[in-house]
């Protein structure tokens, strides 16, 4: 009912920026919880960012101060600005949403994306 749909992953040097999206489709009525998790090899998968519907956000300590999470409610979308990239920033990216889809009865349901890998070389 709801795909995500994750880009801007790519290989870049330690310092540099890279930007990722992630766009929702579907039957869509509302869409509270937006965020991104990562996973490094050999690691579990970590919270990176999140922001409400209101514009409230959530940080990493990690990444305080070098990324900033934004959404677009036009567009379903949720964006990722990563600026001061670290070679342990390297990992695979996922986007999160929590969507209130439009069926009868209202449904709530907590989607992935397929994620996009970031290799930051030092």
């Amino acid at each position: 009912q709801v795909q995500l749909v994750e880009s801007g992953g790519g290989l870049v040097q330690a310092g540099g920026s890279l930007r990722l999206s992630c766009a929702a489709s579907g039957s869509i009525l509302s869409i509270n919880l937006m965020g991104w998790y990562r996973q490094a090899p050999g690691k579990q998968r970590e919270l990176v960012a999140t922001i409400i519907s209101g514009g409230s956000t959530n940080y990493a300590d990690s990444v305080k101060g070098r990324f900033t999470i934004s959404r677009d409610n036009t567009k379903n979308t949720v964006y990722l600005q990563m600026n001061s990239l670290k070679p342990d920033d390297t990992a695979d990216y996922y986007c999160k949403m929590g969507v209130t889809v439009r069926t009868t009865p209202r449904r709530y349901l907590e989607v992935w994306g397929q994620g996009t890998l970031v290799t930051v070389s030092s």
